[in-house]
């Protein structure tokens, strides 16, 4: 009863982080500073979630960077490699992504019905089911590395070293289902800045290990592109053992004990149903990006790695709408569990609008200083040109692009995974992909035909989510 009081009753220091200065409300963000989000002011609640998600997200962004950047001074192969390694790794983070949207849903639905205790049982049942994914990709992966890559058209050199980088990262495919599956946790409980930290904590100690590593220095031998996959093990198992630490002993918000650690077919079934569709999300999403790739592809090698950069460039510039996006997803939720649904919605309006301030801000930065932006990845005047105008045109849609990230993740957060799953199909796959191919291949537009059918079919996602989401059926989704 005392725990449950202490967690409604704002401290006097939340309290103040409306007068607080910037620096002083980003300290407080970083360092977890509890509040019940079903009550209390919506900015703060707001501002505290999405803080520390971005900064996950940051630290993902540049892991990525790095580990590409070691991998490629061991040459050409290497990196096809890794490409290759990551495009078979994709039903991997397939399930875990859509398994940790369902679990963000059910965690915090929890936790707004005020009753952690069920909220640890989602969580167990989220573990157990990404065990059980991991374990046969795990296998696969061990005894079938080589001709998997052979499958996949790698060369002798791939096939000769690459398998050992293969059998890897597959093999350990358990340590990215976790890392996944158990910061949806902590998101869904309100938990972020755990999250945050425990992405650096795995993230910094694989940018460590990787040219250690793969170079050998110090003491260690030199293992090239099979130091990559080790590094990025290591780290990433480290990064789970301190979730399983914090869900035992340190959980603010929710915690596990070992009574809850048991099959409950019913709270497992819930999630599987609520996860399908964030799957169908990703499988869709993904499969589509790679049919514009291959449009743009018909204009030669200069456009395509225009397009490559500045997909890399807009990548990054999404991340503080991700956070925000995945903020008010744990939002909804929790306040859905309060049976607070004026508030939940309020919560998507609030964050919307900020995000949308937010792109409109980074569109203006992509049409003045687009050719800077892409000069900073290549010295091509050629691919700096068709680069430039890659952002040039998609920045038009950037405003409405906001509403298409924060309204489907509005719905994941309700559990109503399938929404944004069918929407995603209409928008891309009906709307988008044929449109790109008559503007660019048919009626002369070229390139840029594909960049404006990009803007068209995600400017209509959006509205379509706000549409929907106006109806308010979410509100009644039981998860």
């Amino acid at each position: 009863m005392q725990q449950a009081e202490n967690q409604q009753t704002p401290t006097p220091e939340l309290q103040d982080i409306a007068s607080q200065t910037l620096g002083s409300a980003l300290l407080a963000a970083l360092r977890g500073v509890e509040m019940d989000y079903t009550r209390g002011h919506m900015g703060r609640a707001l501002f505290l979630l999405a803080v520390p998600m971005i900064l996950e997200l940051l630290m993902e962004s540049v892991f990525a960077v790095v580990d590409v950047y070691f991998v490629a001074g061991l040459g050409a192969s290497a990196v096809a490699t890794v490409g290759l390694t990551e495009s078979m790794l994709t039903i991997v983070y397939a399930i875990a992504i859509g398994l940790a949207m369902g679990t963000t849903a059910l965690v915090a639905r929890r936790i707004g019905e005020k009753n952690p205790g069920e909220a640890g049982n989602s969580a167990v049942q989220a573990i157990m089911v990404g065990l059980a994914a991991a374990i046969p990709i795990s296998i696969v992966g061990l005894f079938f590395a080589e001709d998997l890559l052979a499958l996949m058209g790698g060369d002798d050199w791939t096939l000769t070293h690459g398998a050992r980088y293969c059998r890897w990262m597959l093999g350990g495919n358990v340590v990215i289902m976790m890392i996944f599956i158990m910061n949806a946790i902590f998101r869904g409980a309100g938990d972020a800045v755990v999250a945050m930290w425990i992405l650096w904590l795995a993230n910094g100690i694989n940018i460590v290990l990787d040219p250690v590593l793969i170079l050998g220095l110090g003491p260690f031998p030199e293992m090239g592109i099979e130091g990559a996959s080790i590094a990025t093990n290591i780290g990433r198992g480290v990064g789970v053992l301190a979730q399983f630490y914090v869900l035992l002993f340190g959980g603010k918000q929710i915690r596990i004990v070992a009574s809850q650690i048991r099959l409950q077919g019913e709270v497992m079934w819930r999630l599987l149903k609520t996860s399908a569709g964030g799957i169908g999300q990703f499988f869709i999403a993904t499969s589509s990006w790679i049919g514009v790739v291959r449009i743009v592809s018909e204009f030669g090698s200069e456009t395509v790695a225009g397009y490559t950069i500045a997909i890399r460039i807009m990548m990054f510039t999404f991340l503080p709408s991700w956070g925000l996006s995945n903020a008010a997803a744990t939002l909804v939720g929790q306040n859905l569990g309060a049976k607070q649904p004026d508030r939940a919605e309020r919560s998507v309006w609030i964050t919307g609008f900020v995000d949308m301030i937010l792109m409109t801000l980074v569109a203006v930065i992509y049409l003045v200083f687009s050719k800077t932006l892409v000069s900073i990845f290549t010295d091509d005047p050629a691919v700096i040109e068709k680069g430039a105008q890659c952002l040039g045109v998609i920045a038009f849609g950037y405003p409405i692009f906001a509403w298409g990230m924060v309204m489907p993740q509005a719905f994941n957060g309700a559990g109503d995974t399938w929404t944004p799953t069918l929407i995603n199909l209409v928008c891309f796959w009906i709307i988008e992909i044929p449109l790109a191919y008559f503007l660019a291949l048919e009626w002369g537009f070229a390139e840029q035909g594909v960049y404006w059918a990009i803007v068209t079919g995600e400017s209509i996602m959006g509205l379509t989510a706000i549409w929907l989401f106006t109806k308010g059926k979410w509100k009644l989704k039981m998860v």
